[in-house]
């Protein structure tokens, strides 16, 4: 009987201990520097005027686009003069998940094209800022990249 109380008090000791020194930790990638400042508990941005949402973690944008919500490095091609610098992005601090577009009919609505919050600073300068308007229209994001399409099964609540 004691012999069973010690192997058993002995593995429990040895999972809490394997317990205890395990731990989840989420590596989450830089923010963009078009990125607004201080936004280091959020994983994801909405960005109301191109209706895609950008992940930090994977520096993916996720866009609706033939059927199914597209993860890629750089925003369609519709949004290559899209000026992410000056473009507004909301951040998701509430949201902890890894498929923000579930929300999308929430955030289509609450957040709509030409959306403006309170004022945000980015992470860096417009690299494409110099003393001209048209110089202004760089996109910030980045050509390089693979495409991976995917989530079939998710419903998009809106049209494009």
């Amino acid at each position: 009987m004691k012999r069973i109380f010690y192997t058993c008090l002995l593995t429990l000791i040895f999972f809490s201990s394997v317990q205890a020194q395990v731990s989840i930790q989420v590596n989450i990638g830089s923010p963009p520097m078009w990125g607004p400042v201080d936004n280091s508990s959020a994983r994801f941005y909405y960005i109301p005027d191109v209706e895609a949402y950008y992940d930090i973690e994977t520096s993916m944008f996720i866009f609706y686009s033939g059927g199914v919500w597209i993860h890629h490095h750089q925003l369609p091609s519709r949004y290559r003069n899209y000026d992410l610098y000056n473009g507004y992005k909301v951040v998701l601090y509430d949201y902890h998940g890894s498929t923000p577009y579930t929300l999308y009919g929430h955030h289509h609505k609450q957040y709509a094209k030409g959306y403006r919050g309170p004022h945000q600073s980015n992470r860096g300068k417009n690299p494409g800022v110099r003393n001209s308007s048209r110089s202004q229209k760089q996109s910030g994001h980045s050509s390089s990249g693979n495409q991976q399409k995917g989530n079939k099964g998710q419903k998009h609540k809106g049209k494009h």
